[in-house]
């Protein structure tokens, strides 16, 4: 590992002015990202700021059903939380189907919406990676693509899938991230922070290099819905999804009135199928709309060899998820 200089904030305030010091410069919270990445040598910033001491820890029902949740707050302290377990347990089932127990105790909320993709390519420092070195091109595309790596939003530079689980129910959901800088505060929709990889794979986020995330706002629960979320893995724990889907269902009687889906492991950032939602809004509910809704879902998928079973296996997370949803 590099040297660097540490610094520890006592405040937003002077972790933005600390921050403002050196154009290389990275926040550690929890350090589950960051600190694997630096001993690989990966990212090699000059100046850490410590900010796990600010008071951005805190979980708010607000009195408009919304929740506001505390930059700092744990993974584990997310999805134990009574409120969220009983009116977003998609989120509470997605978050605690990630990493291990040790990990979601350190792991923070901003720091899961941070995190950077799993792509051994980019993670072995000596591999062709746009993402790490860009112009370099991207290895993964002809390489070994099983795991990690995208069917859904890549482009010709990166395949890379995003590695979280939280952020698949969070777009589900829907929400609004907040971020302070030197600037002033800035509201950024959920749904535009995580950027594709498009022709600038290292620009992974819409955060602007001098702002930080203070918290996270969920929107109101949908009326009379139940929901839940579904990790299809090799392994039964400690895996990143092959595919994953959350889902959010109500219904009138047997039709659908409205409906929430999001994938996760198949695509470049959190994905929102609109279309399969469109396909079964207002819809009587029957297996064969499922199976039609399912494909739509992938709708657009590209398949770059080893990883194209994704393409089936994310129908299959949406039509299993849905199915056990409204059995």
């Amino acid at each position: 590992m590099r040297t660097f200089e540490f610094s520890r904030a006592a405040d937003v305030g002077q972790a933005i002015a600390l921050h403002a010091r050196s154009p290389d410069t990275v926040f550690l919270a929890g350090g589950t990202t960051l600190l694997d990445l630096m001993k690989l040598d990966v990212m090699q910033p000059a100046h850490l700021v410590d900010i796990h001491k600010l008071k951005l820890d805190q979980i708010d029902v607000q009195s408009d059903g919304r929740v506001r949740i505390g930059a700092m707050v744990s993974n584990t302290d997310l999805a134990r939380h009574a409120h969220i377990q009983q009116h977003y347990p998609a989120l509470s089932q997605a978050l605690l189907s990630g990493a291990s127990t040790q990990l979601r105790n350190k792991a923070t909320t901003a720091g899961n919406v941070m995190q950077r993709v799993r792509c051994g390519y980019f993670r072995d420092g000596i591999s062709p990676c746009n993402k790490r070195v860009p112009g370099s091109g991207c290895a993964a595309i002809d390489g070994l693509n099983r795991n990690v790596h995208a069917v859904l939003g890549g482009s010709k530079d990166c395949i890379a899938a995003h590695p979280s689980d939280m952020c698949v129910a969070m777009i589900a959901i829907g929400a609004t991230i907040h971020a302070q800088g030197a600037r002033g505060v800035r509201d950024i929709p959920f749904a535009d922070f995580h950027l594709l990889p498009g022709d600038t794979p290292w620009k992974e986020h819409a955060l602007a290099t001098d702002e930080m995330i203070t918290h996270i706002t969920l929107d109101a629960p949908m009326p009379g819905s139940r929901s839940a979320y579904l990790k299809l893995r090799d392994r039964g724990s400690y895996q990143f999804a092959l595919a994953s889907s959350a889902v959010i269902v109500a219904r009138d009687g047997n039709d659908i009135r409205d409906i929430r889906i999001a994938l996760g492991g198949v695509s470049t950032k959190p994905w929102r199928a609109r279309d399969a939602e469109a396909m079964l809004r207002g819809k009587p509910l029957s297996a064969a709309l499922i199976r039609d809704a399912a494909a739509a879902s992938m709708a657009g998928a590209q398949s770059y060899g080893q990883n194209g079973f994704k393409i089936l296996l994310g129908q299959q997370a949406v039509a299993r998820n849905l199915s056990r949803l409204v059995a």
